[in-house]
């Protein structure tokens, strides 16, 4: 194959207890890109859509994303790529990873797979280190694996897969401001007290095991922030109350996506989440504020062919 046009799905990171480390992959809501080999080495992005981004490859994270692989590789081949921006930038469900995702997943295919998962995610972490300031890879590890990924080590980097129970659905909405990734960063405390963090793993480890058996109560009662939600929800007009009436609609709870502004919230079965998606619209339909809102099961496998 000389070409591929391939799907790069959105992702919700941190889900709550989970900041830096914890990611899902969303099905219904991606990018659409076009990677083909072409004669002269290097990166060139000849074609970007739906969005206002650099050409130039050194300021565009699907560029840098691919430059990184291709150090690696030390060859003369060399890429073309084209982007159909679908998720908006700045809405706190994976814009910049998507991009530098399906980059490497599509270059990765083309060449015949010369690299692992981990090692694309490596990668694919350059363009968010462009994009916010941080090399995090919540977000492009479940877009390159699929379902939830548990980051469970940067250095080195050890990034495991979690199993995702057949009913669980996410709404997201995007209400339409936008709130920068690194504005968000900037808020944080460098330092929590022993209790909050005490709270914070125990929530983790229930989400996980939560996730390995199915147990949607258990994933209920662990989706809580103790640590990074109180922060940044006042950056989210209406958060508060879009979060108390998901729950109320049957939620098993909700949360910041990554950054924000955009809210998720997950459920047992499509019927449920798409109730709290009509109670979440609501919401802000009497705040006056225009939105986003998008329904999808959990994506199990990540970047795939169109």
């Amino acid at each position: 194959m000389n070409e591929l046009k391939i799907f790069a799905p959105a992702t919700i990171a941190n889900v709550s207890c989970g900041f830096d480390v914890l990611g899902l992959c969303l099905d219904t809501v991606g990018d659409e890109m076009i990677v083909r080999k072409i004669p002269e080495s290097g990166i060139r992005i000849s074609k970007i859509t739906g969005q206002h981004l650099p050409l130039e490859v050194e300021k565009n994270v699907a560029g840098v994303a691919a430059l990184a692989m291709l150090e690696r590789l030390n060859s003369e081949v060399g890429f073309e790529i084209e982007i159909h921006k679908k998720i908006k930038a700045g809405s706190g469900i994976g814009s910049s990873a998507a991009s530098a995702a399906g980059t490497v997943w599509a270059m990765n295919e083309l060449l015949e797979r010369p690299f692992d998962a981990t090692e694309l995610v490596a990668f694919a972490m350059k363009g968010e280190l462009l994009a916010s300031g941080t090399a995090h890879a919540d977000n492009v590890a479940p877009a390159l694996l699929g379902g939830f990924t548990l980051i469970r080590s940067y250095e080195p980097l050890d990034i495991i897969k979690i199993p995702s129970p057949d009913q669980l659905y996410a709404t997201v909405i995007h209400p339409q401001i936008e709130v920068k990734t690194s504005d968000a960063r900037s808020v944080l405390k460098q330092s929590i007290s022993l209790q909050k963090s005490i709270v914070q793993i125990g929530n983790l480890g229930g989400l996980i095991s939560g996730l390995y058996t199915a147990d949607y109560n258990l994933i209920s009662r662990s989706l809580h922030d103790e640590i990074v939600e109180p922060l940044r929800s006042i950056l989210i007009p209406g958060f508060d109350e879009v979060k108390q009436n998901a729950i109320q609609a049957g939620a098993l709870g909700a949360g910041i996506s990554g950054s924000g502004p955009s809210i998720f919230a997950l459920s047992k079965g499509k019927a449920t989440a798409e109730k709290v998606a009509k109670s979440m619209s609501e919401t802000y339909q009497n705040l006056n504020i225009d939105f986003d809102v998008h329904v999808s099961n959990i994506n199990t496998k990540g970047c795939r062919i169109l």
